[in-house]
């Protein structure tokens, strides 16, 4: 059976710990058990594509090779935990905080869908059949955009977003998460 469903991870606060701006390697640290919570979706046959807002380009704080290379050291921890990222998107943009040809209002800042609609192009899947994982109001409005299943994860901002949800918001999350993990184990557990 050829699975067209994703699970569609924010970075910063769900994956690894939130240090505001991620500008220096050495702040990169993994959450407990998210490398076995990408693993189970990895086992469980999901594609599994991480989208992350990256407006310390825009800012000027460090470039695109910086966030490349974050996203190497993550990849190369995650598969000491046998997980893998199938494919990684970060939109380098802001509207009004950018420089030079960042400062723009683009359709692949989240909660915009521009680079959930590139990894459903680029890995064949179906939005409507997936996850979207993240700790901000901004990952779940681009689940609720696309038509996919917004998990709340209640590491980085994850609480904080929990208190502000307006009650309509709160009825529309069929799971609120602990961490990444729990969130991978209730997706893996979801029946369709």
């Amino acid at each position: 059976m050829k699975f067209r469903r994703a699970v569609f991870l924010d970075r910063d606060g769900t994956i690894n710990k939130e240090v505001g701006y991620l500008c220096r390697m050495e702040d990169l640290i993994l959450i407990e058990r998210a490398g076995s919570g990408i693993r189970l979706l990895n086992e469980s046959g999901y594609k599994v594509a991480v989208i992350t807002n990256q407006s310390g380009v825009a800012r000027g704080l460090f470039d695109e090779i910086h966030v490349r290379e974050v996203h190497e050291e993550m990849a190369r921890r995650l598969s000491k935990s046998g997980a893998y990222v199938d494919r990684w998107y970060y939109c380098p943009h802001h509207p009004t905080e950018g420089k030079g040809g960042y400062k723009v209002e683009c359709g692949c800042r989240k909660p915009f869908p521009g680079m959930i609609d590139l990894a459903a192009r680029e890995l064949g899947v179906i939005p409507e059949e997936s996850f979207v994982v993240g700790d901000s109001l901004r990952d779940l409005e681009i689940a609720w955009r696309v038509g996919a299943k917004p998990v709340l994860v209640l590491t980085g901002y994850g609480k904080k977003t929990l208190s502000r949800l307006l009650p309509y918001q709160k009825e529309r999350l069929p799971h609120v998460a602990s961490d990444l993990f729990d969130a991978c184990t209730w997706i893996c557990e979801y029946c369709w």
